[in-house]
């Protein structure tokens, strides 16, 4: 892929192809139909397109909330019988399907086949380096990693890297796909395992574990933690910022001066419990305590409300910058 490979800009890209129509799969599909985009959509299961509308419709309502682009529709879902039929005229394709290193190369290799010359394809792995899923593709320079957050149509963040055979255009072109998408793009310089965000959240839920495990904390005590806690300033600034006010005045320095001296304390257990049936039933016992009989499509609904909700307090609904 080159500059001058004639390739749609990204302000002009009208047809975004989605490949994979699960959780995060359909999460795209909604958010670029939510954005006014011409969508097509492929998966193998067979009732695919039942599912895949029922979560369109399901996230529909928050969508709105959000505000819609000018001529967003669910209508101009297309669900294809083939994988070459969604990606025929696609301008753009995301690729969601489940993390399994030798599928995720194979379907690669085979978008890799079936998208017009050029076209980015993007994967949502969760945790692999592009350079590890494009080792068998004819084209590799056009693949990138376009890591969303669960559900992307709600949450704005999408982390952008390339492999070792990506052509840098590939990468830039992504990014401002994204922005123009309306997503809140860090563009990665390396490829780090897990990314940054799903590293930070990993540590998080390891040390979780680690507390219900060993009985020191229930997993409500641990979401409300949270949700009651250093949640609320995450959603304003991150946990940098968050602790250099920490140091008054003297802001991060002045934190490390004072607390740097406990981070020889062990209060944290970053490798992972072993997840043995005690834990496993544990924490499965504890999610549906909190959830306290609300079905799994109310918590959506919660979800979706309290996300916009915290979007709307910061500022943040309803950003010109990256629009269409």
């Amino acid at each position: 892929m080159t500059a001058s490979s004639g390739i749609t800009p990204p302000e002009n890209v009208r047809r975004v192809a989605c490949v994979g129509a699960g959780v995060i799969g359909g999460g795209w599909v909604a958010h670029f139909l939510a954005r006014g985009y011409d969508v097509t959509a492929w998966d193998p299961a067979p009732d695919a397109g039942r599912k895949l509308r029922r979560l369109v419709d399901a996230a529909w309502p928050a969508l709105t909330l959000l505000g819609l682009a000018e001529g967003a529709s669910t209508d101009r879902l297309t669900v294809t019988d083939t994988l070459e039929q969604a990606v025929a005229d696609a301008e753009f394709v995301q690729e969601s399907a489940p993390e399994k290193l030798d599928l995720k190369r194979d379907l690669l290799a085979r978008l890799d086949t079936a998208t017009p010359p050029g076209v980015v394809i993007a994967s949502s792995t969760s945790g692999y380096p592009m350079t590890d899923m494009q080792t068998t593709a004819a084209n590799p320079s056009r693949l990138v990693v376009g890591h969303p957050f669960n559900p992307p149509y709600l949450i704005p963040l999408v982390e952008v890297v390339g492999g070792r055979r990506t052509d840098a255009t590939a990468v830039a072109w992504a990014s401002r796909f994204y922005e123009v998408a309306g997503k809140s793009v860090i563009t990665m310089d390396n490829e780090v395992p897990g990314f940054i965000a799903n590293r930070l959240q990993e540590a998080l839920w390891r040390e979780a574990l680690h507390m219900v495990a060993s009985g020191e904390a229930t997993v409500r005590d641990i979401d409300l933690s949270i949700t009651e806690g250093p949640g609320l300033r995450w959603a304003v600034m991150g946990p940098m910022l968050t602790f250099a006010l920490a140091g008054g005045e003297g802001g991060m320095a002045h934190m490390l001066d004072h607390f740097g001296p406990s981070l020889k304390s062990p209060w944290t257990r970053l490798e992972a419990p072993e997840l043995d049936k005690e834990l496993y039933d544990a924490v499965v016992a504890g999610c549906d305590e909190a959830a306290d009989g609300r079905s799994m499509a109310d918590l959506v609904a919660e979800r979706d409300r309290g996300v916009i909700e915290v979007l709307r307090a910061t500022g943040r609904l309803g950003r010109e910058e990256g629009s269409r």
